[in-house]
Order: C-alpha cells, then sequence, then structure tokens
C-alpha cells in the first residue's frame, strides 16, 4: 500500500459517496445473506437457492438498459436519491412482514423482485456518477478499485455479523440494520455539493438512445469483448456462492454463523485483492492481470469443492475471492476507462446486465445442476469452466489491440471522453 491508493478521497463529494455506501453495504449484504439462509433453512432446496437470486437479481437483466438510459438523459444524483429511497422503502417492508406478519416465502420472493428492479436504475447512475464525484479525474481509476473495496470490506463484514444476528436475535433485525443503513447514505448525499444542473434537451426517442448504446458497443470490440467475458464468468462460475448455504449446514454441519464466516473469507480476499489493484504501479497491463485472476479463481474453487474441513476451506474461499473481485473490478476499470462520457450511463447498463443479470440465470442453472451431480462437484465444474473460460480469451488478453492505451493502470487515467476502438 502506498500514498497513491487513497488518492480519490482528495474529492469531499467522493469522500461522503464512500462513506454513506460503505455503511449501506454493510446492510445490504447482512439482508443477502439473511434471505438466503432463510430459504434454505425453510426449503432445504439448492434449486430453491437459485431461484431466489433469479428474482433478486434478473430484473436488473431485463431493466439495465432502460436504466443505462435513463442515467444519461437525467440528472443522475436525482436518479441515484430516487433509487437509494426506494430501496430504503423496500428493506422496511421486509422488517413489517418478517417482524410483524406469518410471513410466507412468496412474500421474499416478491420482495426480493421489486429490489432487483430497483437496482436495475440504481446501478447504472451509481457507478455513472463516480466520474461526477471526483474532482481529480485522473483518480477515477482509483476510486473504482476504492469502489471494489467498500463493497468487498462490506461482504466481510456484513454477513458475519448477519451470522451471529440470526442466531441471537433472528432475520428481523438483520433487516431492521440495513433499513437503518440507507438512512446514511441518504443523508451523505444530501450532503454532496455538485454545480447547478443544466438538463439537456432530449429529441430522440428512449428507444433511439438504447439503439445507440448498442452499436457504440458493437463497433468498441475492446469494451465488447470485456463485457463478453464478464458474462462468460457471471452465468457459469461466479454464482458459486449459491451452493455455500448447502455447504455451510450440509458439508461442515454448521448454522448461519457458518453460512456467515464462509461468505465473510470471500469478501477478506476480495479485500485484498481490492488493496492489491489500488496500490498497482503506473505501466501494469490490465489485460493480464486478468487473465491471471481468473485462474486464479478457478484453481480455488476447484481445491475448495472437495475439502471437508471447515478452516482449510476458509483459506481457498479466500483465494476465490481474491480471484473474484480482481477479475470484475479490471474488467470494469477497462470499461470505464475506454467509454466516451455521453455513452458511459448506457455502457454501464450493459456491464450491469453482463455481472448482474447472467448471475441470476447462473444461479438457476448452478442450483439445478447441483441437484444431478451435488454442491461439491458443481462447484469443482465451475472452477474448470473459470479456467476454460480464460484460455478461450487468452488471444484477445494477449492481442495488444489497444497498443499502448491497452495499458491503462488503476492510478493514473486517460482522457475518458476518448472512445478506443479495436
Amino acid at each position: 500500500m502506498n500514498i497513491n491508493t487513497f488518492r480519490a478521497f482528495r474529492s469531499r463529494n467522493y469522500r461522503l459517496y464512500f462513506t454513506g455506501q460503505s455503511i449501506s453495504l454493510i446492510g445490504t449484504w447482512m439482508q443477502r445473506t439473511t434471505v438466503y439462509w432463510l430459504i434454505y433453512t425453510q426449503t432445504h432446496s439448492a434449486f430453491m437457492l437459485g431461484l431466489i437470486v433469479f428474482a433478486a437479481q434478473f430484473p436488473s437483466f431485463l431493466l439495465s438498459p432502460l436504466g443505462g438510459v435513463i442515467s444519461d438523459r437525467y440528472n443522475r444524483y436525482r436518479v441515484m436519491l430516487v433509487t437509494q429511497v426506494a430501496s430504503l422503502l423496500q428493506a422496511v417492508a421486509l422488517v413489517v412482514v418478517i417482524m410483524f406478519t406469518h410471513y410466507a416465502l412468496w412474500e421474499i420472493f416478491a420482495l426480493s423482485v421489486i429490489l432487483g428492479t430497483i437496482n436495475a436504475f440504481d446501478v447504472p447512475a451509481r457507478q455513472a456518477m463516480v466520474n461526477e464525484i471526483i474532482k481529480h479525474k485522473e483518480d477515477l481509476p482509483n476510486a473504482i478499485a476504492l469502489n471494489s473495496s467498500m463493497v468487498n470490506i462490506a461482504r466481510l463484514i456484513g454477513p458475519a455479523i448477519s451470522g451471529i444476528i440470526l442466531e441471537k436475535m433472528g432475520a428481523g433485525t438483520c433487516f431492521l440494520i440495513n433499513a437503518l443503513s440507507f438512512i446514511v447514505v441518504i443523508v451523505c448525499l444530501l450532503l454532496m455539493t455538485f454545480p447547478n444542473y443544466i438538463p439537456q434537451k432530449h429529441t430522440k426517442k428512449v428507444i433511439h438512445e438504447f439503439k445507440e448504446g448498442w452499436v457504440y458497443l458493437k463497433n468498441t470490440p475492446a469494451i465488447g469483448l470485456v463485457i463478453l467475458l464478464i458474462a462468460s464468468i457471471s452465468i457459469t462460475v461466479l454464482p458459486f456462492t449459491t451452493l455455500l448455504p448447502v455447504f455451510a449446514k450440509v458439508i461442515f454441519k454448521g448454522n448461519a454463523a457458518t453460512f456467515g464466516y464462509l461468505n465473510s473469507a470471500i469478501g477478506f480476499g476480495a479485500v485484498i485483492g481490492t488493496v492489491f489493484l489500488a496500490s498497482i504501479k503506473s505501466g501494469v497491463n490490465l489485460k493480464k492481470i486478468l487473465f491471471f485472476s481468473i485462474l486464479i479463481l478457478g484453481v480455488g474453487l476447484i481445491i475448495f469443492s472437495h475439502i471437508t474441513s471447515f478452516y482449510v476451506a476458509l483459506v481457498f474461499a479466500t483465494l476465490s475471492g481474491f480471484g473474484m473481485m480482481t477479475q470484475t473490478t479490471v474488467s470494469n476499470t477497462i470499461i470505464q476507462t475506454s467509454v466516451s462520457q455521453e455513452m458511459r450511463g448506457r455502457i454501464i447498463s450493459y456491464f450491469a446486465m453482463a455481472y448482474f443479470g447472467m448471475l441470476p440465470l447462473g444461479g438457476l442453472l448452478i442450483g439445478i445442476v447441483s441437484q444431478f451431480i451435488g454442491a461439491p462437484n458443481t462447484i469443482l465444474a465451475e472452477g474448470i469452466v473459470a479456467i476454460l473460460i480464460a484460455f478461450v480469451f487468452l488471444p484477445y488478453l494477449k492481442k495488444d489491440v489497444l497498443k499502448e492505451k491497452d495499458k491503462i493502470t488503476l492510478l493514473e487515467l486517460e482522457d475518458p471522453t476518448v472512445t478506443t476502438t479495436q
């Protein structure tokens, strides 16, 4: 770690953004962990775990392109305020259902669909807004890496806390903490200062702007191939987390706390990866890091899949978390530092489709497969697939089609308004 690791904190708005999001994301991971545990303990079905992932994230796949257009057409700051308030209301509804009614599983599924719909509009606006809250544009790649750190620190802390609270105080308390966390992020957003927003006159229809984003993506394979790579990983490999409740309860004979520790181990590995990425020096070829991070993810999953010792499994869950976070963040960085400003929201929405949108389909796939071959063999297969994907994309990752701009670093930013093509 060096002085450049936290360069983005020079911007006051980013400090507020980071503070609010960090607290809110801890609550989000507590809620996610609790929902998955509730579903599995009541159904004992890996397929139902896949189905809840599908319910929570498939709306993002369907609606993210529209969310990207909204992000490019309107004030992203106001869009984000609206989505955060909506997320608060969803969390409060979950608290009421769990704590004050005799809830049914369909209610949890319905509220998960609502949250997924909100996220379809929140993610493009929130990701694209980072560029606006960074005062020194050369700090943008560092801000992207720090964003990953906040997500993964939350993933380290949130599941561990939720596992303990689940055992001691019940699911409703976990959901209540998440609801309260949204108040913090909303306050931080209200404390930010921006120049007066000047609305742009939009002469084009929404569907036309959506098509513009698709044409831009096809004509910019430097971005399109990275999105295709992340989509492949998201649908076949990253849903391994869907099966963690099975490992916690069946393989390791544990409880909700065991499930929380497994999630936290993955989060710990992701934090290590974040610090690594935020600290790398100039001139590092990100595509090389992308290739090796996918290999690390694959190897970690292969070994984790058939280990029966819980403490040894935590080590390889950490390794898997490192590979998972690194490949996702590097992909995001390549995209954000290559896309033109006027297309930023729409292209980020395609990234969200590839990442968040493919996960629910993968969750269903993994849930079905595990019903036939078991959770350990399913994760073993996912690790093998990760290695195969890395080598399938290796010719592209080795090809120096971006020449010098292919060596974007996480500490130095090329002009983000320049469109690069391959």
